[in-house]
């Protein structure tokens, strides 16, 4: 029984210590002076503070949301990443990618780390605009962008970078324009994804998605731009523009893309911008055109990347297995994918650990009722 009693009293104090850590930050910690004080400690405890049960309760919430504060805080992306690309039952290949993992090697700059970006431009009516935007896709999106020298990036650099994400899209359109190489009748959707220490921001035009894994559930990062999303339907149709068949005047299946002068101003190229602050739970992003989409939800493809991981720990591979998985599927379109991963190998084995840590702060039903028992001297 002495033992048990000392079991109790050493959980209480453990707790105590952790919820003294954050009286200063947190008021509902604090012990209400008008509520009758606990008897002495036991002998043998010494100088040990203690609290009342009812403290200790209160002060697990607050621990454990100190702790996800925290963790927010604390977490880098370990990024690396892995792609591939298949023409599949086409006759030509008409998708380009972009992936850099150190976007500040890659520009010769001093910049935050980690610092990455990665893009997927799905061309239709030709390969020449999907290839234009590729090949000038660092100047188009950089050239004039102060990119920040440390990870910690406040509001209003997201605001401006949000803004100069956008406009990149729109000169992007009108370098197309002016290309005399490129066809009116040729054009591109395009994802870009850029990680500037924990902010990950993602822009989209067209059908190519972004699909972030939180935890094994996924969460798409862009939206479709198709004639069957409702809100796109109604401003081309507002603007005089008619959609058959899913096409827009029977023409084209996307509602925004860069190039396509023909369709202007039914189509357009201002993109959807996501923005989020990556934490530990988040594991990996994939980006990939429509080809793997029109076989295959988010969730299925976060599935099968998650399993692949486990398996091999390979990003390229993962790419290539998800491609492999939509030829299986009988896709009919070319297929890219890109798989970046925000945690290192062993990220998923140290999380467990620190939960672990976060027990000791909570208490079964049974332990409570016996700890508050020895408090009350029953």
């Amino acid at each position: 029984m002495i033992e048990s009693e000392n079991m109790a009293t050493d959980a209480e104090f453990i707790v105590h210590r952790a919820c003294r850590s954050l009286t200063s930050s947190a008021p509902s910690c604090s012990v209400n002076p008008a509520q009758p004080q606990p008897p002495p400690p036991p002998r043998g405890v010494g100088c040990r503070q203690y609290l009342p049960i009812e403290t200790v309760v209160n002060c697990l919430g607050t621990a454990n949301d100190a702790a996800v504060v925290s963790d927010v805080v604390k977490f880098v992306p370990r990024i690396r990443s892995g792609s591939y690309a298949e023409m599949g039952s086409r006759s030509s290949m008409e998708d380009e990618h972009i992936r850099v993992d150190d976007l500040s090697a890659h520009l010769s700059s001093e910049c935050c780390t980690p610092s990455a970006f990665y893009a997927v431009f799905d061309g239709h009516g030709g390969p020449e605009a999907a290839a234009y935007i590729k090949r000038n896709a660092m100047k188009l999106f950089f050239e004039d962008t102060v990119l920040p020298g440390t990870s910690v990036i406040d509001d209003n650099f997201l605001k401006e970078l949000e803004s100069y994400h956008r406009e990149a899209f729109l000169l992007a359109d009108r370098a197309l324009e002016a290309d005399r190489s490129v066809r009116s009748t040729c054009g591109t959707t395009a994802l870009t994804a850029l990680i500037l220490g924990r902010h990950l921001l993602v822009a989209n035009v067209g059908d190519c998605r972004a699909v972030l894994c939180r935890k094994g559930v996924a969460i798409d990062m862009s939206q479709d731009h198709r004639p069957s999303f409702s809100p796109e339907r109604s401003r081309v149709e507002e603007l005089g523009g008619l959609i058959i068949d899913g096409y827009i005047n029977g023409w084209l299946a996307v509602t925004r893309a860069l190039g396509d002068f023909y369709l202007k101003p039914l189509l357009i190229a201002d993109p959807d911008v996501q923005k989020v602050i990556l934490t530990e739970d988040d594991e990996f992003l994939i980006i990939g055109c429509d080809g793997i989409w029109d076989v295959m939800s988010s969730q299925s493809a976060v599935c099968l990347v998650r399993q692949g991981l486990r398996r091999h720990s390979d990003p390229h591979q993962c790419a290539r297995e998800l491609v492999m998985e939509a030829l299986r599927l009988e896709t009919t379109d070319n297929l890219t994918v890109i798989v970046i991963c925000l945690s290192s190998p062993d990220q998923s084995e140290s999380c467990p650990s620190q939960r672990r840590r976060l027990r000791c702060f909570s208490l079964s039903e049974e332990a409570r009722n016996r700890l508050k028992s020895f408090i009350e001297g029953n």
